[in-house]
């Protein structure tokens, strides 16, 4: 066989594992793109107090919130009474009653007062046991005599009767049982940990797999196609995830104040699932219209530089006779 009768195979072929490298480098970027900012703001958003009180403040004026909140005091007000009078919980008049004075008592100044003072009451609680290894055994519990306290004095404040009689005893309100809270710290180291390493690998991998690509504009075109599509999924998710989390709530009732509170938890995580999917699109659009129309337009510009009329040059003077 001649020389001339071989294929220049041989030089494209050291490509091929730069191209299966770059291919496993831009996979990997996309597959942590979303799960980095699921831990992101697993970590970061829900661990900040006052983000999380400000979050939760909105939702006093909810109406299916604040109907379900009367509801629960209404009934541990009954149960209260039928424990200090050694029988079960009083009926007649009286429950209507309580559950029309709770369900007034959220449309008051001073349940938006301790409702901020219960959330954040219950934040620093759960997160001092995630983030204390110490109690690993133990529940989380929340005493209640802050809240109470925070009430009174607004109702004071308001010139309501009797509050000043208002008892601030210190209870302990059980939060979380142990086993839940041991679950729930495990998982939060995880996502702390997840929260600083998966960014920073998906841009090593995205900026190692550009740069290691045989065509980098096609590179920049899959890996803003990938980032989209985990942005689509995971917006995916967050609607599964609230789904599942009302089918889990047994009383039928109370699900439209859960799924309120599950929408403002979400919000963020939402918000930065759409700006992923909508900056994957724009980056994937802007590279595949760069390439499909950048080369014609550059070749249009230099084939009018090309037909511009040249300069006439200039005439040269002549030279009178001696």
């Amino acid at each position: 066989m001649s020389e001339h009768d071989r294929a220049p195979v041989p030089e494209q072929a050291p490509l091929r594992p730069r191209n299966a490298l770059s291919a496993v480098l831009l996979a990997l970027a996309c597959l942590f793109v979303p799960f980095a900012t699921l831990a992101s703001w697993a970590a970061h958003g829900l661990t900040d107090t006052g983000r999380y009180v400000r979050t939760m403040a909105p939702l006093a004026a909810d109406a299916d919130v604040r109907r379900a909140v009367a509801d629960v005091l209404g009934d541990g007000i009954m149960r209260e009474a039928g424990h200090e009078l050694d029988t079960g919980p009083p009926h007649g008049t009286v429950g209507p009653f309580v559950h029309d004075a709770a369900r007034s008592f959220t449309r008051t100044e001073a349940f938006r007062t301790g409702w901020d003072a219960a959330n954040r009451a219950v934040h620093d609680a759960v997160l001092r046991a995630l983030r204390d290894d110490g109690t690993r055994t133990s529940a989380v519990t929340v005493d209640i005599a802050p809240v109470v306290a925070r009430v009174k004095h607004r109702l004071t404040a308001d010139h309501v009767p009797f509050a000043h009689r208002i008892p601030v005893r210190h209870t302990r309100v059980p939060v979380l049982p142990a086993d839940d809270a041991d679950r729930l710290r495990r998982g939060y180291h995880v996502l702390d940990t997840a929260a600083f390493w998966l960014p920073l690998a998906a841009a090593v991998c995205a900026v190692a797999g550009t740069a290691l690509a045989a065509c980098r504009r096609r590179a920049v075109t899959a890996l803003g196609l990938g980032t989209a599509l985990g942005g689509g999924l995971l917006v995916l998710a967050v609607a599964i995830g609230r789904r599942l989390t009302l089918a889990d709530r047994p009383d039928t009732l109370h699900r439209p104040a859960a799924g309120a509170v599950y929408d403002a938890l979400t919000a963020t995580l939402s918000t930065g699932s759409w700006l992923l999917l909508a900056l994957g699109l724009s980056v994937a659009l802007g590279s595949w219209l760069t390439g499909r129309y950048g080369p014609r337009l550059a070749a249009r510009r230099r084939a009018r530089a090309s037909a511009a009329p040249a300069a006439e040059p200039a005439p040269e003077p002549t030279r009178g006779r001696a």
